[in-house]
């Protein structure tokens, strides 16, 4: 079972009792942890017959062992994964060499009047902790970035990141194909940034020759990918998509790191994403999707064969 599985090092021994006085065996605290995780909220403590710092206790114990013990979950491909995933890409969508979606979601939070800087109100005027990450083939996380404010610009925050430094410097997603003699370097697929060696963007005119409404819809259809892959983080893992009540912004990027690897885990186990408990609409609701668009044919680096070039971008 996925939760047995990622709580074993949640020992039994940790001295924490219900108000009956009963230890909790690991099975009980492991249930306790996820249930807040999936539910938020303190009162469902009531079902366990335990208290409120009896579930924040416990939620803790499970997440610390889950964050060291099950990274491996989250982890760039080897190359064989690598060449696989860029296979599933181009059989399901027909597009050559690509490796994956982008995209990023607020998780939004009230702060005590203290701490209400501007740094972390964004443009929906709610305090809020960005969450960047990408995805494959099957909606699972390769990577992703959090702990930084709301107020940051989706593509700035991109920016700050490891992994653009790494996909800059060549480190990732360095590998070419050649398609109709064009050379098509790894790619993933984005629509809140800028267009880059290895990020591609949709075209922003609306007057497309029919291959290019094809290669639209298939842009479209990865991009979604990682939308549906936040939407399944948050129905499931409603911890995420309620407004967190004055959380130790330290630790908060613990606990999203937490549901995703779990998400990760129902994956890799073969546990189906049920449609019935997706977050409804997009995963930010009440957020603008910003399209980082103008860019100039002279800076035009695109990963496709020559007859999909033939409409230049504004």
């Amino acid at each position: 079972m996925l939760t047995c599985e990622a709580g074993l090092d949640i020992e039994a021994s940790l001295g924490l009792i219900n108000i009956e006085g009963r230890h909790l065996s690991v099975e009980k605290q492991v249930a306790i942890a996820m249930r807040r995780l999936a539910f938020w909220g303190f009162t469902m403590g009531a079902s366990f017959a335990v208290g409120q710092s009896t579930v924040s206790q416990v939620t803790w114990r499970y997440i610390e062992p889950l964050e060291d013990r099950a990274r491996h979950h989250i982890k760039w491909p080897d190359q064989d994964r690598l060449e696989e995933i860029k296979l599933k890409f181009r059989e399901l969508y027909g597009l050559p060499n690509c490796f994956g979606a982008i995209d990023s979601t607020h998780v939004v939070m009230t702060l005590p009047a203290v701490q209400n800087s501007d740094v972390w109100c964004d443009e929906s005027n709610n305090w809020s902790m960005l969450l960047q990450g990408t995805v494959d083939h099957e909606m699972r996380f390769i990577d992703i970035v959090t702990g930084w404010p709301g107020a940051m610009m989706v593509s700035r925050l991109l920016k700050c990141s490891g992994f653009y430094k790494l996909c800059g410097s060549g480190e990732r997603l360095n590998q070419h194909l050649k398609v109709d003699e064009v050379e098509i370097r790894e790619y993933i697929v984005g629509s809140q940034y800028k267009l880059l060696p290895w990020l591609i963007t949709p075209y922003e005119s609306q007057n497309f020759s029919e291959t290019l409404s094809k290669f639209m819809a298939a842009h479209e259809a990865v991009k979604l990918l990682a939308v549906q892959a936040f939407s399944h983080l948050k129905g499931n893992w409603r911890i995420l998509s309620k407004v967190m009540w004055r959380p130790d912004k330290r630790k908060l990027p613990s606990i999203i790191l937490a549901c995703c690897l779990v998400h990760n885990i129902m994956i890799d186990r073969g546990d189906k994403l049920h449609s019935d408990i997706v977050w409804p609409g997009r995963h930010d609701l009440g957020y603008e999707e910003h399209y980082c668009g103008h860019v100039s044919s002279s800076n035009q680096i695109l990963p496709f064969p020559s007859q999909w070039l033939s409409q230049k971008r504004d």
